[in-house]
């Protein structure tokens, strides 16, 4: 007997973008076999734009474009198999592709004052709800902005633009199928402001003022060419252009001014639109000379037989011109009268003065001289002797070992102690290992602070180290110490540290503080990075890194603070380590927009509200339905987890008044909620009235049943209405009957099916987890049947 055929790999459901290709494919395992294709139980004979392709024992079925039609469960039937799969066509928005590129990678640039239009047509399932938002906050309509919304596009427009406007805008279109974000960047080009001020005199004197300013916060979207600087002499009308400063220079100075009389100055900074309003002072007088303040008192450098060199700062006071030099001048110990050191004004801030009398102790003062004169003198020095040390310094004190590692060690010391006339120039590190005698000198001049750290050592090594200080006379008694060089440390690739208390998703309420410690392990210490989506944190954010630890710190959380946070380890050999988590910023919701209840459908009630404003920033954010039967009664939920903004109620009694209040909700807590403020009841129920349907008479008066549009999936959410409709036509006209997982729903209450002119409809109020399943509706009459068929998904929690 010859073996039955089989199917190797079966159809499977496709969901598929209406207006994109798809195709059902199946394999059987002879290639001989014939088969035939079906659609909602009927067989396929002529689709428009389906194709039957047969590739040896691979059957196909494509769509090379679908539309709403092709939506339906597909079968592949031959004498020994059967299989079967759904094609499911959603419609989400969508946008021009070239359109799309260009919105997004090419800002819109405009001058200020012009109009702006951005209008961007789309195309989808309706309803879609168009949302435009700037910096991540909704525009709102105002006296200049005015974003229009319709059936097939969107579009914003400014009457005339502004600085402000500049910004990255984003585009959200949202119907049942999905969401089209649009991100673009609108650049608003203009004149710069004034520079920043205030503008500073750092410069006045009787012939020239010398003023300052600083750049402008914004230079309008256009390099700052120049600036242009004004005067105004006090008590006259006219303003004088002085001259101009390229951008890099914010600094001026003028010599048009006379002795004692007072100036206004402004300052305009210019680009390619034009100047800036202009940046004045207060009023600056051209004032009479200033001499400097006194220095501090000079400091003693070193002494010799007959030489002393001491050194001095500049005074915090330097009048009102720049510093040319200083007077230097000397006295002995205890007398009254100053000489001066030299004939002429020293320009260094350091001297050494020769000639002076062996074994005296002299003192010293200095005064600072610009265009206005000698300014005041300095305090005197402390006193010091004409002469050498007379023998070397003594041994430093408490040698040890600060630190140390696998290449170096690190010695500390304090001075000698201190003996009149005996100084101390310097230090001498010197080392040798313990296998070699000779001492080496780790530096070849003489070191000026109590620490010292030698190099280039050998791990695992015993050295010996000594330090001696040394004066003009030579260096003094050595002070010595035995040491060893430690082993390197292992090398411990870099690894974070995991335990219970590392989420990687966390949920921060706004303004709340994100404090992220991550505990890590490596030797030697890794390069710590740290990233959000990808990109360099804000300033906002503080990173800390010590002691195998580093720790992302933001004070105060913003809603921009959401997104994917990566920390990255990496030692010197490449090994590379990473962990990322999820930063959810988020706060209590705010109310939901004014509540409206309808009649709809007789004894039923649709409550429908405007969304939160928080829908713009939460996700998760969901609403809850509450109802009392009395303005003083208890409320309770009717409606739970609804992700729509409109929720039907069905369990009414004539004659009652109803209140209904919603609420949103998210994982931090509950909204106010919106209510209704007055009582709402049932209409009065009108006398039943039947709509009596006009004969269809056609050219050919017997026809079977034929469906002109099938069923469609659906996938509603607990507690929101739900309408399947299709379309059939017939002679005589066909007897419709719905079926749920083949039960008759004709004698059912809770299903509303409805026929008119040939369009069928079963809609479900206040829809239930066991409404889930596979419809069936049926078309009859004395020539035949036709059948369709549509899934009906459930989404919420009871």
């Amino acid at each position: 007997p010859a073996l039955r055929c089989r199917v190797d790999k079966p159809l499977v459901d496709v969901r598929v973008v209406k207006g994109e290709p798809a195709e059902l494919s199946c394999t059987v395992s002879s290639k001989d076999v014939q088969g035939t294709w079906f659609k909602d139980g009927l067989k396929i004979k002529n689709m428009e734009g389906v194709l039957f392709e047969k590739q040896g024992s691979v059957h196909k079925l494509v769509i090379d474009k679908v539309e709403d039609f092709h939506a339906g469960k597909y079968r592949f039937e031959t004498a020994d198999i059967k299989t079967e799969a759904s094609i499911f066509v959603e419609d989400p928005p969508q946008v021009d592709k070239v359109l799309l590129k260009n919105l997004t990678n090419v800002p819109t640039v405009t001058k200020a004052g012009q109009k702006v239009k951005i209008k961007i047509p789309f195309e989808g399932q309706l309803p879609i709800r168009a949302t435009w938002l700037k910096d991540g906050m909704e525009l709102i309509d105002d006296t200049r902005i005015r974003v229009d919304k319709a059936d097939t596009f969107t579009m914003l427009s400014i009457s005339s633009s502004e600085r402000k406007d500049c910004g990255d805008y984003k585009i959200r279109l949202k119907n049942d199928h999905g969401v089209l974000e649009i991100n673009l960047k609108l650049v608003v080009i203009d004149k710069p402001e004034q520079p920043t001020g205030p503008i500073k005199v750092i410069e006045s004197s009787s012939s020239d003022i010398t003023i300052q300013w600083k750049p402008p916060k914004d230079d309008g979207g256009k390099p700052v060419q120049n600036y242009i600087i004004q005067m105004q002499q006090v008590g006259k009308e006219e303003w004088v252009t002085l001259g101009e400063t390229p951008k890099t220079c914010t600094t001026f100075t003028t010599n048009k001014v006379e002795q004692d009389m007072g100036y206004y100055f402004r300052v305009r900074a210019v680009n390619v639109e034009g100047a800036s309003v202009p940046l004045e002072s207060d009023e600056v007088k051209a004032a009479s000379k200033a001499i400097p303040g006194p220095p501090d008192p000079p400091e003693i450098v070193s002494t010799g037989k007959e030489t002393i060199t001491i050194s001095w700062k500049a005074p915090h006071k330097t009048g009102s011109s720049r510093i040319v030099g200083y007077i230097v001048q000397k006295r002995k110990k205890g007398a009254s009268t100053w000489v001066p050191v030299t004939n002429m004004p020293v320009a260094d801030r350091k001297l050494k003065m020769t000639n002076l009398k062996m074994g005296l102790q002299y003192e010293f003062r200095v005064a600072a001289v610009n265009a206005a004169g000698v300014g005041e003198a300095s305090a005197a020095s402390q006193p010091a002797f004409a002469r050498d040390s007379t023998e070397p310094p003594g041994q430093v004190r408490d040698l040890r070992v600060a630190s140390r590692d696998s290449t170096s060690i690190t010695l500390t010391w304090k001075a000698p102690e201190t003996k009149d006339g005996i100084d101390v120039k310097g230090y001498e590190v010197e080392m040798r290992s313990y296998v070699n005698p000779n001492w080496t000198k780790c530096s070849v001049l003489p070191i000026k602070a109590t620490t010292y750290t030698v190099k280039g050592l050998q791990a695992k090594e015993l050295y010996f180290l000594r330090v001696r200080a040394v004066n003009d006379s030579g260096p003094g008694e050595a002070a010595e110490l035995e040491t060893f060089v430690e082993a390197p440390p292992p090398v411990v690739p870099p690894r974070f540290l995991i335990n219970d208390k590392v989420k990687s998703f966390l949920v921060i309420k706004a303004g709340n503080t994100i404090r992220v410690p991550m505990r890590f392990e490596a030797s030697p210490d890794p390069v710590v990075t740290w990233l959000k989506d990808g990109h360099p944190l804000s300033k906002r954010a503080k990173i800390n890194t010590e002691h195998g630890t580093t720790q992302l710190l933001i004070e105060a959380a913003e809603f921009s603070d959401t997104g994917t946070y990566t920390v990255e380890l990496q030692n010197g050999s490449g090994n590379k380590e990473s962990f990322s988590f999820q930063v959810q910023v988020t706060d209590i919701p705010q109310s939901p927009g004014p509540v409206v209840l309808e009649e709809n459908v007789p004894k039923t009630v649709t409550v429908t509200w405007e969304p939160s404003p928080s829908e713009k920033w939460e996700s998760d954010l969901y609403y809850t339905v509450l109802k009392r039967e009395s303005q003083k009664g208890s409320w309770h939920t009717v409606g739970d987890m609804i992700h729509t903004n409109k929720f039907t109620y069905t369990k009414l009694i004539p004659g009652r008044d109803y209140y209904f209040r919603v609420v949103a909700k998210n994982c931090l807590g509950t909204s106010g909620p919106s209510e209704n403020v007055h009582p709402w009841r049932l209409k009065k129920q009108k006398a039943d009235f039947q709509i009596r349907q006009r004969e269809y008479r056609g050219v050919n008066q017997n026809q079977p049943p034929r469906f002109l549009v099938q069923l469609k999936p659906h996938t509603v959410t607990i507690g929101t209405e739900c309408q399947m409709s299709c379309a059939v036509t017939g002679h005589p006209q066909p007897k419709i009957t719905w079926y749920k997982d083949g039960r008759d729903l004709s004698k059912d209450p809770t299903y509303l099916c409805k026929n008119i002119f040939g369009v069928c409809s079963l809609m479900i109020l206040g829809v239930i987890k066991n409404d889930e399943g596979e419809y069936m509706v049926e078309a009859s009459n004395a020539l035949g049947r036709a059948f369709s068929k549509a899934s009906l998904t459930i989404t919420g929690n009871d």
